[in-house]
C-alpha cells in the first residue's frame, strides 16, 4: 500500500473556511449546553486533515495561542507553513500520517482538537489512530470537534457514490486524469438515470443529487465522493468509537442545532422529551430531520454548569455583528425552512449591537439596556444564539488579544489580498476582533489591494482591478453573461467598488480586517 493509504492525493482539496473550528464558536456552543469550556493560560490547538490550512492559518493568525496541524498531504503541508511564515503565528504542520503523528513524542496536549470532512473518508485503521491520538492528547476537560457524514440521511446517496466510484476505477483511464474520471463518471450516472434505472425510480431525489454533484467544484467532488474508504456512520456508532478515548458528546458545534424549535415540529419535540440524553436520542433526532452532515462537539470530563454559572459566565461573553444591522433579515434558515423571527426581540436587540459604531458588548452589557431589560435572560440568550448561529453576530475577543493578534492577522490579509489578483480560492480573510475569518469576495479584496497601495476613490480602485483583469484576459460574468467589452467591465466594477466603499468597507474596518 502507498502512503495515501487509499485517500485521494492526485488532487489537492478546496481552499474553504469552516467557522464552527473557531475555538470562539466552540467555548459558546458549550456554554450554551452547559459545559465550561477549556480555560487555558494559552490555548493549544490540533486540526487532523488541515487540508490547505486555510481554517487554521485563520485561526493561528487570530487567537493567542499555539496551533498544530497534521495532514499527510505534502502538498498541503508546504501550502499551510508558508501561511504560517507569513503571519509569524505561533503554529506547526506537519505531513504525518496519523500512525506517524501517534508516534511523535514532541506533541504538547491540547485543549482543542478538531477534525472537519475526514472521519468518513478514512480506513477503520486510522479511525483507531485518530482515536488513540485524542486519547493521549486531548487534557482533561479539552473539547473535540469532528463532522462526518451521517446515516439514516445518507441511505438514499450510498449507492449512488457506489456506482460513481466503480465506473471511474473500472471504465476511466490515467489519460483522462481525476477531473476526466469523474466527469465521465457523473455523464454515465445520468444516462443510468434517463434510461429509467429502477434505483432512480424508487429514489427520485437521487437524480437531484446527481445533478447537484455535477455543479460542484471538482476538487470537492474528489475528495467528497471518490476516495477508496468513505463511510457514513450513525450518530450512536461515532459515539462509541470516541468513547475510547474518553470522550462524551456535550452539543452540536452550530448552536442554531441546539434550539428544537428551529429544527423539529412540536409532535417531534414530544416524541424526544420521552428520551434521555444519549445515543438513543441523538440518533432519533437525526431519523426525524433525516440528518446527513453532523458537527458534534465531544468532551473530555468538562464540568457540568449549575443554572446560575451558566448564566454567568454567558452573561460575560462578548460580541459583535459580522454583517452590517440594516442588512440583517429578521428570518433565519432552518431545518424546517425559513422561520421568522420576533420584531420584538431582534430588532431592539440587533439596535443595541450597532450602537457606539458596533464596538463589542457583553450579553451582561446588552441585558440591561432598557429596550432589552424586560426580556427573561433565556429569551435574550436563545436570540443572541440564533445570530451567532445565523452568521450574522460572533463571539469577539479581549481587547487584549486583538492588540497581540492584530500584527499577525494584517500581513496574512495582506499576502491573501495580493493572491486575490490571479485567484479566488481563498474568499476570507482573518479578523482578530473575532479570532476567526470573514467573508470578503475576489474583487472586495481587489478593491482593499488598491486601496492600501495609495489608489483613493472607489473609481480609482475598480479601474487598478481592471487592469489587473485584462492583463489575464479575465472577464466579469454577470447575471449568467460575460460582459465582453472594458467598458461594461469597467463599469460594473465602478459600481461595486462604490457599493463596497458605502457598505462593506466599514464593517470590514471595525472587524479590524482592513485599517
Amino acid at each position: 500500500m502507498n502512503w495515501t493509504s487509499g485517500y485521494r492525493a492526485d488532487i489537492g482539496y478546496t481552499y474553504g473556511y469552516y467557522g464552527e473550528l473557531s475555538a470562539a464558536t466552540m467555548e459558546f456552543a458549550l456554554l450554551m449546553s452547559g459545559y465550561e469550556p477549556p480555560a487555558p493560560d494559552q490555548m493549544r490547538y490540533l486540526e487532523l486533515g488541515y487540508g490547505q490550512g486555510v481554517t487554521v492559518n485563520i485561526a493561528a493568525a487570530s487567537n493567542d495561542g499555539e496551533f498544530w496541524g497534521a495532514d499527510f498531504n505534502p502538498a498541503h503541508a508546504a501550502h499551510a507553513q508558508s501561511l504560517a511564515r507569513i503571519s509569524g503565528a505561533n503554529a506547526r504542520f506537519v505531513d504525518d500520517s496519523f500512525a506517524e503523528l501517534l508516534a511523535r513524542d514532541d506533541l504538547p496536549a491540547f485543549d482543542f482538537i478538531a477534525l472537519h470532512g475526514v472521519w468518513s473518508w478514512v480506513s477503520d485503521e486510522n479511525r483507531r489512530a485518530i482515536v488513540e491520538i485524542i486519547r493521549r492528547r486531548l487534557k482533561v476537560g479539552g473539547v473535540c470537534y469532528i463532522s462526518y457524514n451521517t446515516l439514516p440521511g445518507w441511505a438514499m446517496g450510498m449507492p449512488l457514490r457506489h456506482m460513481m466510484t466503480l465506473h471511474a476505477e473500472t471504465v476511466g483511464s490515467d489519460v483522462q486524469g481525476v477531473v476526466g474520471r469523474i466527469d465521465a463518471a457523473i455523464s454515465f450516472g445520468t444516462r443510468l438515470a434517463e434510461a429509467g434505472g429502477g434505483y432512480f425510480a424508487a429514489n427520485p431525489m437521487a437524480k437531484a443529487r446527481l445533478t447537484a454533484i455535477a455543479g460542484q467544484n471538482r476538487n470537492y467532488v474528489a475528495h467528497e465522493y471518490f476516495n477508496r474508504d468513505w463511510t457514513p456512520m450513525y450518530f450512536s456508532d461515532a459515539s462509541q468509537w470516541l468513547s475510547d478515548a474518553k470522550l462524551s458528546y456535550a452539543s452540536p458545534a452550530n448552536v442554531l442545532d441546539q434550539i428544537d424549535a428551529f429544527n423539529l415540529t412540536p409532535q417531534q419535540i414530544e416524541l424526544m422529551s420521552t428520551l434521555p440524553a444519549g445515543d438513543l436520542r441523538e440518533t432519533v433526532r437525526d431519523y426525524l430531520i433525516n440528518q446527513q452532515f453532523r458537527r458534534d462537539l465531544f468532551t473530555r470530563g468538562a464540568r457540568r454548569l449549575s443554572p446560575l454559572e451558566r448564566l454567568e459566565r454567558l452573561n460575560e461573553v462578548r460580541l459583535t455583528l459580522i454583517a452590517r444591522s440594516e442588512d440583517i433579515p429578521l428570518e433565519i434558515n432552518t431545518t424546517l425552512g425559513k422561520v421568522g423571527l420576533r420584531e420584538d426581540i431582534y430588532a431592539p436587540l440587533i439596535e443595541a449591537l450597532a450602537d457606539d459604531k458596533g464596538v463589542p458588548k457583553t450579553i451582561g452589557q446588552l441585558a440591561r439596556q432598557p429596550r432589552l431589560a424586560a426580556l427573561e435572560p433565556g429569551v435574550l440568550i436563545e436570540a443572541v444564539a440564533v445570530l451567532i448561529g445565523g452568521g450574522r453576530a460572533h463571539v469577539a475577543r479581549s481587547e487584549a488579544e486583538i492588540a497581540v493578534t492584530a500584527p499577525r492577522t494584517r500581513r496574512l490579509n495582506t499576502h491573501l489580498i495580493a493572491r486575490a489578483r490571479s485567484s479566488d480560492d481563498i474568499t476570507h480573510l482573518a479578523s482578530p476582533v473575532i479570532g476567526g475569518g470573514v467573508a470578503v469576495s475576489r474583487f472586495d479584496q481587489m478593491f482593499l489591494g488598491a486601496r492600501a497601495a495609495s489608489a483613493k476613490t472607489p473609481g480609482d480602485w475598480a479601474r487598478d482591478a481592471w487592469a489587473i483583469l485584462a492583463r489575464q484576459g479575465q472577464s466579469i460574468i454577470k447575471n449568467g453573461e460575460v460582459l465582453n467589452t472594458p467598458e461594461a467591465n469597467l463599469d460594473e466594477l465602478k459600481v461595486q467598488a462604490a457599493d463596497f466603499a458605502q457598505d462593506r468597507l466599514p464593517l470590514l474596518q471595525r472587524l479590524r480586517v482592513a485599517d
